[in-house]
């Protein structure tokens, strides 16, 4: 087993195990771990009419003698990548919604008594994980990532791994029937058998407090709930060593005054190397510092005010036509995000990996992190409520050591209801059950412009419990403009940050005609849409930031003009095939005005 020294933070999931579900004792730091990775090609088969579990194909079952015969095998048929996305692998699987297995063998080494836990990054969207023919697993949710320990079912040589992929669409989902981005389904991040002691650090929390500069708060959670158990937290770069011990839950928890501390920033994206070690088990992280909190109608990163530059982009590689995987293509999107200005990413509309979120921390990015709760969600559906709750609590927990994230976002364009607001109640408490330290937001597309009143105003109380309050308008695009963009007033959520979250419209790369003409689905159009939405954005006393929809176009069922390509939605500010349009340009120009004043 190969030891990785990636540093990457806690990774929680919900098992199903013997068809109950329960909760794991959750890894921490997974890619810090000795691990195996059991990336790679796997056999595939393709299950249609889903008969899967019928057949027992997780049984990998062979032929004994001469009389025995199987309709199905790994062997010798269809291979897949993994991670990946099985729609961009195989052509025929391009709209592919329904169930694909995925098998594969492997061996463990010697673990001296150590602990073994199966780790996946995601697989999209609901999956049932079989080893050695037995169900093990079972996860709901593509973008969060799971585990299961396995340390007293498998073998040293022969182990057969199978995991049942289906990305089928239903309304209890999260996101439910419809949503504008497609439906990638497969094993799309990476496969891990990790190792780690009989008595292993779980959980770590340690951040600077969310006002006071000279103070880094830590939580240090063990497996073993048992009390007075030796815990440490060491920033040698720092000369802190803050020794604990364990209270009878297994936590260990202190206030550390630290008097040298250079904080975190999009300018200067400083990371402390951070030692935890307990009795039997040791963790290297990297942990930046930063103060973060809103007063009146401003955010103050560091004691400063600060505007937010941001951009969009989905878990995508537009030229590939497939899911994102990989740090390299970490590197490809956030660099284009880098060229542009921008100091903060609206990760959308769902965790990303986790390799996006290290390498953002890293390159000096803001985040926003989201889970896909996406127009046409079941608010009165209780097992909805239930799912979206966990997959909130997923990333939060694998997410909130990174001091680049900065907003929790808890839902994306929904209509006003009652039992809208009570499961966005919900989703805010799911938060701050582990993580009260970011800020809580939302995007609505609810912005109505008043004639009586010649203003832009929004009527939503759910506003009330947010730190940020986001807007998705798309002026020139979606909507005509009522009166000329020097004299579009706003007068929503005074008193609060305004956060546009989404503007903009489509153009074909290449495509050039009448700047007036929205029909023309020209740069020339585009160009000019964005000109006047920076002109309005000019007579919004309390804006904030602003997100352009989106940086690259991206692939969606949704789109049925010619010039969409059947399914493409061309809003992006570089093409598909990574040519920038002129409206990138003027967000360009725009960013870079905006950081000269602050």
């Amino acid at each position: 087993m190969k030891i990785k020294r990636l540093m990457i933070t806690c990774l929680l999931a919900v098992s199903v195990l013997g068809g109950k579900s329960q909760a794991q004792d959750l890894l921490s730091n997974v890619y810090g771990r000795d691990y195996q990775l059991l990336n790679g090609k796997w056999g595939v088969i393709v299950d249609l009419y889903d008969q899967g579990e019928r057949m027992q194909v997780y049984k990998n079952r062979k032929p004994q003698d001469n009389k025995q015969f199987y309709e199905y095998s790994f062997d010798g048929g269809l291979v897949l990548n993994v991670p990946s996305d099985f729609n961009s692998q195989i052509p025929e699987l391009k709209f592919y919604e329904g169930t694909v297995w995925y098998g594969r063998s492997f061996d463990t080494p010697k673990t001296d008594g150590k602990r073994l836990f199966l780790y996946f990054g995601a697989v999209s969207y609901r999956s049932k994980i079989y080893l050695n023919g037995e169900k093990i697993a079972s996860h709901e949710g593509g973008f969060t990532p799971f585990q299961v320990e396995i340390t007293d079912k498998v073998k040293q040589k022969d182990n057969f791994l199978v995991v049942k992929v289906n990305n089928t669409r239903t309304t209890d989902a999260i996101p439910a029937m419809s949503f504008d981005w497609w439906n990638y389904g497969g094993i799309t991040r990476d496969v891990m058998l990790v190792s780690v002691p009989q008595s292993y650090i779980k959980d770590h929390f340690i951040q600077l407090d969310k006002v006071q500069s000279n103070l880094i708060r830590a939580k240090v959670t063990l497996s073993e709930a048992k009390p007075g158990i030796n815990v440490q937290v060491a920033i040698p770069e720092l000369g802190i060593r803050q020794n604990m011990t364990t209270d009878a839950n297994g936590i260990a928890q202190a206030t550390i005054k630290t008097k040298k501390l250079q904080r975190w920033s999009p300018d200067a994206p400083k990371l402390y190397d951070v030692t935890i070690t307990s009795e039997s088990d040791q963790l290297n992280e990297q942990i930046g510092f930063r103060n973060l909190y809103v007063k009146g109608e401003d955010i103050y990163l560091n004691d400063q005010p600060i505007f937010l530059r941001s951009i969009s982009f989905h878990e995508e590689i537009p030229q590939r036509r497939g899911r994102a995987f990989s740090e390299a293509d970490a590197t490809m999107l956030l660099s284009e995000a880098k060229e542009l200005g921008a100091n903060m990413i609206r990760l959308a509309h769902y965790p990303q990996n986790e390799y996006t979120v290290r390498l953002a921390e890293r390159m000096g990015f803001l985040l926003w992190e989201e889970i896909p709760i996406w127009q046409g969600i079941d608010f009165k559906n209780t097992a909805t409520r239930e799912k979206a709750g966990r997959m909130i609590k997923e990333m939060v927990m694998r997410d909130k050591n990174r001091c680049s994230v900065v907003f929790w976002g808890i839902a994306n364009e929904t209509a006003t209801s009652a039992p809208r607001n009570e499961f966005l109640k919900h989703m805010k408490q799911c938060c701050l059950d582990i993580d009260s330290t970011r800020l809580i937001t939302a995007a609505f597309d609810l912005v109505r412009f008043n004639r009586e009143n010649r203003n832009f105003e929004m009527n939503d109380s759910i506003i009330n419990i947010l730190d940020m309050v986001a807007i998705n308008k798309y002026m020139g695009w979606y909507h005509d403009w009522p009166l000329a963009p020097d004299q579009a007033v706003w007068n929503v959520a005074p008193g609060k940050p305004l956060f546009i979250s989404e503007f903009g419209g489509e153009a074909l790369y290449g495509k050039h005609g009448d700047a007036e003409v929205k029909s023309s689905w020209s740069e020339d159009y585009q160009a000019q849409l964005y000109k006047d939405n920076l002109e309005m954005f000019k007579h919004i006393p309390n804006l904030r930031g602003t997100s352009p929809w989106i940086l690259f176009d991206f692939r969606s069922p949704f789109r049925f003009h010619p010039h969409q390509g059947g399914e493409w939605n061309r809003k992006g500010l570089v093409s598909d095939q990574g040519q920038r349009k002129k409206a990138w340009y003027i967000m360009r120009d725009y960013y870079n005005q905006k950081k000269t004043e602050q």
